[in-house]
């Protein structure tokens, strides 16, 4: 039965058909086929699936993180960002890539902080003289932040699958995150640097005073969340309840940008985001169950110890796996995917599960700049109006850089768990 549920899962894909219905189409092919199975327990595996309370996150955190998007949240941002960056060499990508990782604890999503961020530092980026390739790739690369800083769709995923603690990742996101902006921060000033993009004028202090004044209450959003959950006043899945009310609040009562057009185009594209992942989610849930039947991931655990039991050669062996992932797939279906699988292997190890979330998130969200799937680089290409070959080219200096973190993180976990090992939550 699992080499009937790999091989239609794949027929399936070559064929053009949707990653979520297929691995439903999948399942049920492989328990027809099986004449002692009964094809009720899809939909009863279906439905537990979503049977989960700390799934309601996703909607929430996607809701609050569409809210401060249309609520000129970015706008605010990237002034917040240019009283400290922008007077550096490569002001402009330097101030992108801060603004990025401040939205980023807002949206927990990366093409969403591409999006919100792109649309507004490219064009002044070109304006300004910079390469179209370069302030692409930029708000591109930076954009893969917003799956690592708090909160993080991905991590509610993975925590859902395996039981991990999810305001530990959240925590254990921080450090990783701002690794990672200050890397992307280092090329942004080796190829400014290079091509003469020089620092922009610093702001007077009224105009520094009037942009923290009004960025503070966007800032104010991961304060809130982080803050709660670390004070033990909510869990992770209320507190995106509470970051969804606060946004909706800020949009309309205190910012005035979020009119009624707005919130409808919001609650809508919420609606989309969410029952695709919920769909994806339920369905990968049939997956798994036919894989755990069928003692797949055991026998992949046993396959990789039998190569090394040293956790280093097995978090490599599985990060090059997940960048191949990663590159062909969609992050949230990455994640729903290759967690049941791997998880086995790496708590067989020892590993602890924190840790290996988070690096699983980091990993995977590399594929963001990869072709053929790079979410973050269709939405940059089209902010910019550029083809995908040329931005493709121009992001390889920020994949490079991304992979140094990505190990620096493999062979250092206490980067990842320095926080959560000291921090008492709500679960």
């Amino acid at each position: 039965m699992g080499t009937t549920l790999f091989v239609a899962f794949f027929l399936l894909i070559i064929i053009g058909v949707p990653i979520a219905i297929a691995l439903g189409l999948s399942s049920v092919i492989a328990l027809l086929l099986n004449s002692n199975a009964n094809t009720m327990v899809m939909i009863q595996k279906a439905y537990s699936g979503l049977d989960t309370f700390t799934l309601m996150a996703i909607p929430f955190f996607i809701l609050a993180g569409n809210v401060m998007s249309q609520g000129g949240v970015s706008t605010r941002l990237v002034a917040f960002a240019n009283i400290f960056f922008g007077r550096f060499t490569g002001g402009l990508a330097q101030v992108s890539t801060a603004a990025c990782t401040f939205f980023g604890a807002i949206s927990g999503s990366a093409p969403a902080t591409t999006a919100a961020i792109g649309s507004v530092m490219v064009p002044p980026m070109k304006k300004k003289g910079y390469s179209t390739e370069f302030a692409a790739a930029c708000v591109a690369s930076s954009g893969v932040i917003g799956l690592l800083i708090p909160p993080s769709i991905n991590m509610v995923l993975y925590g859902v699958i395996t039981g991990a603690s999810i305001g530990k990742m959240f925590l254990g996101g921080i450090i990783p995150g701002l690794i990672m902006s200050a890397a992307l921060m280092i090329v942004n000033y080796v190829v400014a640097k290079k091509h003469g993009f020089v620092g922009e004028t610093p702001p007077t202090s009224k105009e520094a005073w009037k942009a923290t004044r009004e960025s503070f209450f966007a800032m104010l959003m991961p304060v809130i969340i982080l803050g709660g959950i670390y004070g033990g006043i909510f869990t992770p899945t209320e507190s995106a309840v509470v970051a969804a009310a606060y946004g909706l609040f800020v949009g309309i009562f205190i910012y005035r940008e979020l009119d009624f057009k707005k919130l409808c185009n919001v609650i809508l594209s919420t609606a989309k985001s969410s029952a695709i992942i919920m769909l994806l989610v339920s369905l990968a849930h049939c997956f798994s169950y036919i894989l755990a039947s069928e003692q797949i991931p055991q026998a992949i655990t046993r396959i990789m110890l039998e190569i090394s039991r040293d956790p280093h050669v097995l978090l490599l062996l599985i990060c090059a796996s997940l960048l191949v992932v990663g590159t062909f797939l969609d992050n949230a279906v990455a994640v729903v995917l290759m967690t049941p699988i791997l998880f086995p292997v790496t708590a067989s190890a020892g590993i602890d599960p924190v840790f290996f979330g988070v690096l699983l998130v980091l990993t995977l969200a590399i594929g963001q700049i990869t072709p053929p799937v790079g979410l973050c680089l269709f939405v940059a290409c089209n902010i910019a109006n550029i083809t995908i070959e040329k931005i493709s080219m121009a992001c390889i200096p920020y994949l490079c850089i991304m992979l140094a973190v990505m190990l620096i993180i493999l062979f250092f976990p206490e980067l990842v768990l320095f926080i959560p090992d000291r921090v008492q939550i709500a679960q």
